[in-house]
């Protein structure tokens, strides 16, 4: 199980990719295209062509775990298509594994305390 906590570093992969890889095949593209340790415990996304498909590849101290989702009739709102890979919130992510439209969500300043108690 993924749990998107707030220590959860999650990285995207701005480029579609094959979606016929499996756990080692993720794995490989999370080091040479995205220069990551795919073994750092970070969620790691990436998205089929048609954007309807995101699988997620986490290494969770035992193995690694890949989730595989499809939207029915609609399709994941993705940041522009380039080379490279981003941050996102567990926020952000949460809502972009809902289908929802994950630039929406915007974290919210609290005030500093002025004083303890």
């Amino acid at each position: 199980m993924i749990a998107a906590g707030s220590d959860l570093k999650i990285y995207v992969a701005t480029r579609p990719i094959d979606f016929r890889c499996g756990h080692d095949g993720l794995a490989t593209k999370v080091q040479e295209m995205l220069d990551l340790d795919p073994f750092s415990g970070a969620a790691f996304v990436f998205r089929s062509k048609r954007a309807d498909l995101i699988k997620i590849l986490v290494w969770d101290r035992t193995s690694l775990v890949l989730v595989h989702k499809r939207l029915e009739g609609c399709k994941f709102v993705w940041p522009t298509i380039a080379d490279g890979v981003m941050r996102m919130s567990p926020a952000m992510f949460a809502a972009l594994f809902e289908g929802l439209d994950w630039r929406l969500v915007r974290p919210e300043e609290a005030r500093r305390p002025q004083t303890a108690g």
